[in-house]
């Protein structure tokens, strides 16, 4: 499948530069990484706006996603969260506390097991994060405003490829 070619960007000019000075290396793999980079850079700066304009920090959010995705009643034990969001126990203790705070979350007893805590989203947890979801999947939307639906199957079914090898060797990995 070949794709229009748009006009020149940054990376084609990068390119040519280092043709240019090293004709003697293949370059090619920066055509695509290059573009991957500075396209997470963007992403990156959408998502902290997004998490911005919710009062949610990029880490609040991780934990509250999972909770949320974790279905009713969007609750989890802390090794839970810890396999979801790939932190230390001693980082998700911290985020918990902080999270229950700010009125997001609250612990309680895990009627399975008398030692352990379940980790629940709060009515105002849920609702930040709803909002803030919503709000980035809006923003996500627009980077992607370029392609059409069947580009943006096809570059994702790509990405996957690329992605698959590393997730494999990082267990508990899901956003």
């Amino acid at each position: 499948m070949t794709f229009p070619r748009p006009v020149e960007d940054e990376v084609d000019r990068l390119v040519a530069a280092w043709r240019q000075e090293r004709p003697d290396l293949d370059v090619a793999p920066l055509e695509v990484l290059s573009r991957v980079s500075r396209l997470s850079r963007h992403l990156e700066r959408e998502r902290r706006a997004a998490f911005a304009d919710h009062g949610v920090e990029s880490w609040e959010f991780d934990v509250l996603t999972a909770l949320r995705r974790s279905g009713e009643p969007y609750e989890l034990s802390p090794g839970a969260l810890l396999r979801a969001t790939l932190v230390t126990s001693g980082t998700m203790t911290n985020r918990i506390d902080r999270l229950a705070a700010a009125g997001l979350v609250v612990r309680r007893p895990d009627p399975e097991d008398r030692r352990g805590v379940l980790v629940r989203l709060t009515p105002a947890g849920l609702e930040r994060v709803d909002a803030a979801f919503a709000d980035l999947l809006r923003r996500e939307r627009e980077l992607l405003a370029g392609l059409g639906p069947d580009e943006r199957q096809v570059l994702a079914g790509l990405l996957r490829t690329l992605l698959v090898p590393f997730d494999a060797s990082a267990p508990g990995t899901a956003h």
